[in-house]
């Protein structure tokens, strides 16, 4: 009896410590799956892809902790003020990127550098951004959210829209708070739905006015050269002319050898 005990308890031990790794081998296994950027909200959904929401967190800085299996980002309603070069180019499956509700008023060339491929939505409404800046949506051709930003209309941004391979819908959202110049009066209209008003035309008549100038400024050294030649062969003429006719004439000295040969 105390055999059989013995044997039981023993085999208890061994199956209670198979348990026990079999439990943490489950847990690391789970925590290694579901890993989440600091302070951030991670979920999974059932058909596949990792969200991360990271709103409302006083953020300052885009995380770099964020899982490169993350489909979704959320850090809307935070305290960005610009969006680095490469900030998201780990995040290959990403097919939504909320940047709303915060201080945006820059993004930097390459900012979205790597999601041209998976990115369906980007949105970057109520921020600050104010200029259009199209190497940072290099690639991109998402549907994007650019309304309630101070966007600043002028012959800057009418050259950039055309450089902007964003859904053709989202560049409505550029509606014009400022404008450059003034009189042509555009704020509060959306600049895609405007298509007769040009506001390259001041820099135009400007570049227009400046070539008139070099082109007047060098058809008066081509003139003043030209008098200057003129005048300087003429003077040069005259001189010659002049000592020309302080030289002895031929004739004269003709006629003077005839009257010597005659009275010889």
């Amino acid at each position: 009896m105390s055999l059989l005990a013995d044997w039981l308890l023993r085999h208890s031990v061994v199956m209670c410590l198979l348990l026990h790794s079999l439990v943490l081998m489950t847990f690391c296994f789970h925590h290694a799956a579901t890993s989440c950027s600091k302070n951030c909200y991670c979920t999974e959904s059932e058909s596949g892809g990792k969200t991360v929401r990271c709103s409302n967190l006083q953020l300052t800085e885009i995380p770099q902790d964020i899982p490169n299996d993350t489909r979704r980002v959320y850090l809307d309603f935070n305290l960005l003020t610009t969006v680095p070069t490469n900030a998201f180019a780990s995040l290959t499956q990403l097919v939504e990127l909320d940047l709303s509700h915060n201080e945006l008023s820059e993004l930097e060339p390459g900012a979205f550098r790597g999601l041209g491929s998976t990115l369906q939505f980007l949105d970057l409404s109520s921020n600050k951004l104010g200029n259009l800046t199209p190497d940072a949506f290099e690639g991109l051709r998402a549907r994007a959210n650019l309304t309630n930003n101070p966007w600043h209309c002028n012959c800057n941004l009418q050259m950039a829209m055309p450089r902007v391979d964003l859904e053709p819908a989202s560049l409505t959202g550029v509606v014009c708070h400022t404008s450059e110049p003034e009189k042509i009066g555009v704020e509060g209209l959306a600049f895609l739905l405007a298509p007769d008003i040009d506001l390259c035309v001041e820099m135009k008549r400007t570049t227009d006015v400046a070539m008139l100038v070099v082109m007047f400024g060098w058809f008066t050294m081509v003139i003043s050269y030209l008098v200057y030649y003129v005048r300087a062969n003429q003077e040069d003429a005259r001189r010659h002319l002049e000592y020309l006719k302080s030289l002895p004439s031929r004739q004269g000295k003709s006629e003077e050898s005839s009257t010597i040969s005659t009275v010889v």
